[in-house]
């Protein structure tokens, strides 16, 4: 591997978000609930992976596309939190997603918005971008969904730059894009329980948001996957479950490892916090299990910080 032990980190992901998060004392359905506590943040796995790394002292670049009427206000929002941004036009408008707190009941309810398809030519810009940045850095971490209009297969082209420049790869991606970046032999996967499910079994999946999910049956797939990914590809699969225990194959079994026990004030970004304590902990030379437990940690710091993506 070319990396050198503090070699800047690239985040990457391909739909940005302009994030508004509000607490309230109780939330009353269908009423007027007014708040004095709120706050807005630029967001997004690639962003809260770039902020966290530069709370740990690591250098990170961020790249993602921007278009639109508040992309300055984006990218001063960046500054203040001390980012670097490489971004590219995509003429499409940045997407809002709120957070909506009620602390009577310790519940965050999530409201996402999906992008506006990006314009054309975005996608070889933001291939253009990634080329230019990928010989300083190290690990490259691809995160998220991309935006509609890009090519289905920008995802799995990033993973195989990456793999081409001996690259270390941390995948938070589903679906197809996960499915074909796979050969590039990523060093870590790491969904969560949702994400592996509707991936792999979408009827499990369903079963699991209806409460009716065999633990078994979930878990025995967490265990054939990781075993597949480990032999076939060399990577170590790592599935994150909110509050349960986190599930990942070390090589040689299906081992957990418990979640902190904290009161979550707001729980967005935690799973971006994790792949920070993973991929550094991988960096420094910890073992598998190690960077879980580290990335354990990290996810904990978050959750009991407002801002999303934020371990400080």
């Amino acid at each position: 591997m070319q990396a050198s032990k503090r070699s800047p980190y690239l985040a990457v992901c391909l739909n940005p978000v302009i994030q508004k998060t509000l607490v309230y004392s109780q939330l009353d359905k269908g009423e007027v609930n007014r708040t004095a506590e709120h706050r807005v943040d630029v967001s997004g796995k690639g962003v809260n992976c770039a902020r966290v790394l530069g709370q740990l002292g690591r250098e990170a670049f961020h790249l993602t596309q921007l278009g639109g009427p508040t992309r300055d206000w984006f990218l001063a929002m960046c500054e203040a939190d001390g980012l670097r941004v490489r971004w590219v036009e995509s003429d499409s408008d940045i997407r809002f997603c709120t957070t909506v707190i009620d602390t009577s009941d310790n519940c965050a309810t999530e409201l996402v918005e999906e992008a506006k398809s990006v314009g054309e030519g975005a996608g070889e810009r933001i291939i253009a971008a990634y080329r230019e940045l990928l010989p300083a850095c190290g690990t490259v971490m691809l995160s998220g969904t991309k935006a509609a209009g890009f090519a289905p297969d920008i995802m799995p082209r990033m993973a195989a730059l990456a793999a081409g420049a001996g690259k270390r790869l941390i995948l938070d991606i589903k679906g197809k894009d996960l499915v074909e970046s796979l050969p590039y032999r990523p060093a870590v996967v790491k969904p969560n329980l949702e994400e592996l499910l509707q991936t792999y079994a979408p009827e499990l999946a369903a079963a699991g948001r209806s409460g009716k999910a065999d633990e078994g049956a979930m878990r025995d797939l967490v265990a054939d996957a990781g075993r597949e990914y480990k032999e076939r590809y060399g990577s170590y699969l790592v599935v994150t479950r909110g509050s349960r225990p986190t599930l990942f194959w070390d090589g040689q079994a299906l081992r957990e490892c418990p979640t902190q026990p904290v009161k979550v004030l707001n729980p967005i970004g935690s799973g971006d916090s994790f792949n920070v304590g993973v991929a550094t902990a991988l960096e420094d030379g910890a073992s598998i299990a190690d960077a879980v437990a580290e990335g354990t940690r990290l996810g904990a710091l978050n959750a009991l910080q407002l801002k999303p993506g934020s371990i400080a």
